[in-house]
C-alpha cells in the first residue's frame, strides 16, 4: 500500500482550501439576492460533501479488494465456521 508523501498532503489540503475560499468569496460578491446567494451556498456545501463521500466510497472499495483485507475476512468465516454455541450445553 503506497503511502502519500507529508508535500502531497499539504498540496491538497491548499488547493480545497483555495478553491472553497474562492468559490465563497464568489458567491458574496456577485450581485444576486440573498436566496440565490443561499442557494448557491447550500450547493457548494452540498458538492463538498458528496466529494468526501465519493472520495471514502473509492478508498473503501480499493482497501476491500487487497490480500490483507480479504485474509482478515476469510479467518472470520473460519472461526464463526469452527464456532458451535451449542456444544456446551446438554
Amino acid at each position: 500500500m503506497s503511502k502519500t508523501t507529508a508535500a502531497f498532503l499539504v498540496q491538497t489540503v491548499i488547493a480545497f482550501a483555495v478553491s472553497f475560499v474562492s468559490s465563497l468569496g464568489g458567491i458574496l460578491f456577485l450581485p444576486l439576492d440573498p436566496w440565490q446567494r443561499m442557494f448557491l451556498g447550500i450547493s457548494l456545501l452540498f458538492l463538498v460533501s458528496s466529494a468526501f463521500s465519493l472520495a471514502k466510497v473509492v478508498r473503501d472499495q480499493q482497501e476491500a479488494a487487497t490480500v490483507r483485507v480479504r485474509l482478515d475476512e476469510a479467518r472470520v468465516e473460519k472461526l464463526l465456521a469452527e464456532h458451535n454455541p451449542l456444544a456446551g450445553v446438554g
